[in-house]
């Protein structure tokens, strides 16, 4: 009895311990007040990453980052690991017409939300840009273009896309990406 009685309790102290462990890493109660909170320029924000790091800084000069993977800047080409960064810039731009969803330079993948192309009423479209390489050529880019009609009662529904539409986009992005590389080799 005596030795069952020794084993239940060293259980009952490992399981007190991380009780107690578990509590300590709760978030207790702290919450910030307007006086603890510093003044907005300490903070960040756009105006105070200028002042910190310039107008040319990068994300990755505010998170540490090398400049083997970076963000905009002079460093070369490729931007954010294996994107182009014309390819991008101009995936962006051709793309403007919808809303952008979601964009992550880093995995090179641009989603738009549902919209209508300008002038079209009763469709709208969706498309993801996928960035593909550092190089600026068509096998870096890759473009999904998803469709929807209205049908009666207001409902959307999937509808076929032409097939020569991904590849329209396609060389309109393409084109506007050499447009960018040439205006910033003419820059200097």
């Amino acid at each position: 009895m005596s030795r069952q009685f020794r084993r239940l309790s060293g259980g009952a102290a490992a399981f007190s311990a991380a009780a107690l462990l578990l509590a300590a890493c709760s978030g207790g109660g702290y919450r910030q007040t307007a006086e603890d909170a510093p003044p907005p320029s300490e903070v960040g924000g756009r105006k105070g990453n200028l002042e910190r790091y310039g107008a040319d800084g990068t994300i990755l000069d505010i998170v540490g980052g090398s400049a083997a993977i970076s963000i905009g800047g002079d460093r070369g080409e490729a931007f954010a690991g294996a994107v182009n960064k014309h390819l991008w810039q101009a995936s962006l731009e051709t793309l403007d017409f919808l809303p952008i969803s979601s964009t992550d330079p880093f995995t090179g993948v641009i989603a738009t939300d549902w919209g209508a192309a300008p002038g079209v009423q009763g469709e709208r479209f969706k498309v993801t840009a996928y960035v593909t390489d550092t190089a600026l050529t068509p096998q870096a880019l890759r473009v999904a273009v998803f469709r929807e009609i209205r049908a009666e009662g207001g409902v959307w529904t999937p509808a076929p896309v032409a097939q020569e539409t991904p590849r329209q986009l396609e060389d309109s992005i393409l084109v506007r990406a050499r447009q960018l590389r040439v205006a910033e080799a003419e820059a200097g």
